[in-house]
């Protein structure tokens, strides 16, 4: 990406950590008349439309306080690549910088914040290829098969993680090159002036925080948000249909399980998910961590806005 004067600084940090909070708190405080705060959302599911309430998504009351960049880019029903929100954030940094405002990045999804910050190398996409994988249901067979053609990859890839599997199967064989031969990947940490800072909870703490988060969404609406997408013309893109509140409803709306069990496994796979945002973030150096005790907004907002600065 064309390099801003002023870098953005980063926050990051597993789902119901606190970075949204901080970041507005952050943004509200040090804004000036000269030089606007600017909050750019990284985040793979705030990019649908319609998709508000199961993934966060910056109120209108916030949105309206704050500028907020790389949220409702795209309908739910369409497809969204890493390069498209490479593409789309990096356009929104340069844009700021035009503004001499500064930019302010709250990440939950690590790979689309490597894609901007470190300029990740990204491969093109081999979708008759893609189709054919994704009708093998074995994930166990898929990554068995990478690891023939890709050693390489699947010692930086978890055995359960099907869509990450898929990809890179199907840049193998589509290009006939290793997946982990397109640069250095996510396993790079170049030093690029950009300060990231990390929310670290107890994981007993933040395992209380994402439940309380998931029942706060179903008494806001999330029900009838899942059916109202549901029951739309063009449904649910596969992986908007993958998202965490919305595919465990989805099961409950077509009558398989119950609503109690959806809201159960909801929360059951969100803590699973902020584990392994925890695992991503962690394999970064450069990350400075600071463990939060009771406020995330009273104990970290200091410490960002005096990067920001």
């Amino acid at each position: 990406m064309n390099k801003p004067v002023r870098k953005p600084v980063v926050i990051v940090g597993p789902t119901a950590s606190g970075k949204s909070s901080v970041a507005m708190a952050v943004a509200q405080a040090e804004t000036t008349t000269l030089s606007p705060v600017h909050i750019v959302a990284v985040d793979a599911m705030q990019v649908y439309r319609d998709m508000n309430i199961g993934t966060a998504k910056p109120t209108k009351q916030d949105q309206a306080l704050v500028p907020h960049h790389c949220i409702d880019l795209v309908d739910s029903h369409e497809r969204f690549t890493v390069a498209e929100f490479k593409k789309s954030a990096t356009e929104s940094l340069e844009k700021i910088d035009k503004l001499s405002g500064r930019a302010l990045l709250v990440a939950g999804t690590g790979l689309y914040l490597t894609a901007v910050i470190d300029e990740l190398v990204l491969p093109g996409e081999f979708l008759d290829i893609r189709a054919t994988l994704e009708e093998e249901p074995d994930t166990t067979k898929l990554f068995a098969r990478l690891a023939e053609l890709d050693p390489v990859a699947v010692e930086k890839i978890e055995r359960s993680n099907r869509r990450r599997i898929i990809r890179a199967l199907e840049v193998c064989i589509g290009s006939g090159r290793a997946f982990s031969s397109f640069g250095p990947g996510t396993s790079a940490y170049p030093e690029n002036g950009i300060v990231q800072i990390g929310l670290r909870w107890s994981r007993e703490r933040l395992a209380q925080r994402v439940a309380d988060r998931v029942h706060t969404m179903i008494d806001d609406g999330l029900v009838d948000e899942v059916a109202a997408l549901r029951n739309s013309k063009q449904g649910l893109s596969r992986t908007a249909a993958q998202a965490l509140g919305y595919k465990e409803l989805l099961l409950h709306l077509e009558g398989k399980i119950s609503l109690d069990q959806a809201i159960a496994d909801t929360i059951t796979h969100t803590r699973q998910f902020a584990v392994r945002q925890e695992r991503w973030f962690r394999r970064d150096p450069r990350i400075k961590w600071v463990s939060i005790s009771e406020d995330p907004v009273s104990e970290i907002v200091p410490i960002v806005a005096k990067h920001l600065r």
